[in-house]
């Protein structure tokens, strides 16, 4: 399964793009003084590499029957999903600047009635991989090969739904069909994950049968690599434990448990996307 673009982007293509994506979900944030930045900027780089070289997809035709499916579980995180959709050309960037405001479509949590490219309508996390199967079923009784590519939250693995998916995948035969990613950056809403519910994703998923792929989620290379690893066949389904930096690219919320859902002030905007330029 190739993605629509014509060419692949280079990494380093790839991160200007992360740059751009980054700026956008700050300035979001911190217009609206609301929102997600910490899991956003965290998951950056796998949603680059998946938008531009591996999703099969077709922006101006967002509905088109054969598209690889892209679920966002930890639904908070819309900053980071309405930036990749207006970069990728399904929507104009100018939307981005009325996010979480009344009337915009670009609500905190996202809706797929309203966003071109919004595949589940989440928030309440641990459904996305559930989400995944009925698509996967759906496209397999309709004789369609496209691929659902589910992101999840380190946090959201203390649901119960996520294991009762994970041991579904296999048993019905959908690992060809389902790609989960794990965006493991260590930290939740309420503070550090391990120490609210210790978890182990890779062990976990391997412990359910999954080909479990371990990588820097912010060395560009690697990711792009892993993503294409994942979508080789093999008679497991595959997930990709990224290990990532919560607030990745902004010094003050890195691994601050604080900017899980705070938006920056206007002089921290300022040092953000300054910052993000530089590449720190």
């Amino acid at each position: 399964m190739a993605t629509t673009a014509t060419t692949r982007l280079s990494v380093d293509e790839l991160k200007e793009t992360a740059k751009r994506v980054r700026a956008n979900i700050v300035k979001m944030v911190a217009a609206a003084q609301s929102g997600h930045p910490g899991g956003s900027l965290s998951a950056v780089e796998l949603g680059v590499s998946l938008f531009w070289n591996h999703l099969r997809c077709n922006p101006a035709e967002p509905m088109w029957p054969d598209r690889d499916r892209f679920i966002l579980s930890k639904g908070h995180a819309t900053p980071f999903l309405y930036s990749l959709l207006a970069e990728r050309g399904y929507f104009s960037e100018e939307l981005l600047s009325g996010f979480r405001t009344l009337g915009s479509p670009l609500q905190g949590h996202p809706s797929m009635h309203g966003v071109p490219g919004v595949e589940m309508s989440s928030g309440s996390l641990g459904q996305g991989l559930a989400f995944a199967i009925g698509h996967a079923v759906a496209g397999r009784l309709d004789n369609r090969d496209y691929r659902c590519w589910v992101l999840m939250g380190d946090g959201e693995l203390n649901e119960g739904e996520i294991w009762e998916s994970a041991m579904a995948v296999p048993h019905f035969g959908l690992g060809d069909r389902i790609i989960a990613m794990v965006d493991r950056n260590g930290i939740q809403n309420d503070g550090f994950a391990d120490e609210i519910m210790k978890t182990d994703p890779a062990a976990m998923f391997r412990g359910f049968g999954w080909k479990v792929i371990e990588c820097d989620g912010h060395d560009m290379a690697a990711v792009d690599a892993v993503l294409g690893e994942a979508e080789k066949a093999d008679d497991r389904p595959r997930c990709i434990v990224a290990y990532t930096t919560k607030g990745r690219g902004v010094s003050y919320m890195e691994n601050n448990p604080s900017f899980h859902g705070k938006a920056p002030t206007g002089e921290q905007l300022i040092q953000a996307l300054s910052e993000i330029e530089a590449g720190l």
